[in-house]
């Protein structure tokens, strides 16, 4: 028997059930719509910066704070879900995430639209990334695996649609008609669909690790709140090294003379190829569990990350960007199977909230660092090198939590 899938015959019913399947749908849907809160201020900057009339940098303020408030946003309602179910605190997220667009249209100063861009939009659109996948870890037991990464899969999806539907709208009505049309969508979609999710996971599934499957948490030689640690750290440094592409692939190119229309195409592979490793990622955890499946993820990235240092051809990079997104895609999704084969499923929503945090802030300072590196360097390699190193740092960890699960096995045999 594989030692990090165990299966009772005790499994509850309502593990994995046609229930189950449909929730998850509903929560695809959900994350889908929600999810434009975190792409739609990288549209708009231009116009933002136009209007208000300030620099790149002044104008890049509102993305910064979006994603403060998305971070934080993941822990707070993580928290609120595991105390009171998942649809009351996604309800009331949602309806800030509408609100937040509405009045971000009617705002008078990029400070104004910072600050909302934050606490409502930011904040709000967080529902719909770790607090939606715990909760609908709790809804699967053999298919857990699939089942987040396909609910994870909706921040992708949304990164893919939103921005199509957004270009076509913003040139005929501006960006304030637009974001009031995108709060008044996300407002009479989002709640009805979140009422589909009221029913909640029967208590006696939080004192399992496997909601209702009868099977203990797995022992893995850490306390967990080392093992909390060791996954932020991890996190941190993976999406340090993710960041360099995502960020600066547009940038990239320009500097190699390909424009920006080739580095956007290759931006979408990654997020095509990101679908692909999360969906795939998902089938292999069923089998090997997190722990491997984010070792396997972590070294195909080290790798894709070094292949763009030697291939810059056009046809070479857009080739190691479908390469990398295919690699990246099922590393996050992945901490939260973690969590839930290593930790009481009562937290689930709070400590999976802490890893995504961990690894939002992952991706802020490195886009950041790699910019600054290249200003000192007048160059990328420099920045992919830095990169494969902290992807050296996740993997560390990860060999390390391997390890001691590994050592902890007879415990729990």
């Amino acid at each position: 028997m594989n030692p990090t899938v165990i299966h009772d015959s005790r499994h509850a019913p309502y593990l994995d059930s046609t229930y189950s399947w449909t929730r998850l749908a509903v929560s695809v849907f959900v994350a889908t719509i929600g999810g434009v809160g975190l792409w739609s201020v990288v549209v708009v900057l231009p116009d933002v910066q136009s209007e208000f009339g300030i620099d790149r940098a002044d104008a890049s303020l509102p993305y910064t704070m979006t994603m403060l408030g998305f971070a934080v946003g993941n822990v707070v309602i993580g928290r609120f879900i595991d105390r009171m179910g998942f649809m009351f605190p996604a309800l009331v997220a949602a309806a800030m995430l509408g609100a937040g667009f509405i009045l971000a249209a009617l705002t008078t100063s990029v400070f104004q639209f910072a600050v909302i861009q934050a606490l409502l939009i930011g904040v709000g659109a967080s529902t719909t990334f770790g607090p939606l996948i715990a909760d609908i870890s709790h809804w699967f037991d053999r298919r857990r695996g699939v089942a987040v990464a396909a609910a994870a899969c909706g921040n992708y999806l949304a990164g893919a649609l939103w921005p199509l539907g957004m270009q076509d709208f913003i040139p005929f009505y501006g960006w304030r008609a637009t974001y009031i049309g995108i709060g008044v969508i996300c407002l009479v979609t989002m709640i009805p669909l979140l009422l589909f999710l009221k029913r909640k996971v029967p208590v006696e599934a939080h004192g399992f690790s496997s909601a209702g499957s009868m099977r203990p948490v797995q022992a893995i030689g850490v306390s967990p709140a080392v093992l909390q640690g060791l996954l932020i750290v991890a996190g941190l440094g993976c999406c340090v090294a993710m960041s360099m592409p995502q960020v600066h692939i547009v940038a990239y190119c320009m500097d190699l003379g390909y424009g920006v229309a080739r580095g956007t195409e290759m931006l979408a592979l990654m997020l095509a190829g990101g679908i692909v490793s999360r969906i795939g990622s998902g089938f292999l955890a069923d089998r090997i569990g997190g722990i491997r499946t984010v070792i396997i993820g972590s070294v195909l990235q080290c790798v894709s990350l070094f292949f763009y240092i030697p291939f810059d051809g056009l046809a070479s990079l857009y080739v190691v960007s479908l390469i990398f997104g295919l690699s990246q895609g099922g590393i996050v999704p992945c901490y939260a199977i973690i969590v839930r084969e290593y930790m009481p499923a009562a937290e689930a929503g709070q400590r999976v909230g802490v890893v995504i945090m961990a690894t939002i802030v992952g991706m802020a300072i490195g886009g950041w660092m790699s910019g600054w590196i290249y200003d000192l360097t007048g160059s990328y390699a420099a920045a992919f090198l830095n990169g494969i190193a902290w992807n050296l740092l996740n993997l560390v960890v990860m060999a390390l939590l391997l390890w001691r699960s590994r050592i902890a096995q007879p415990a729990r045999a």
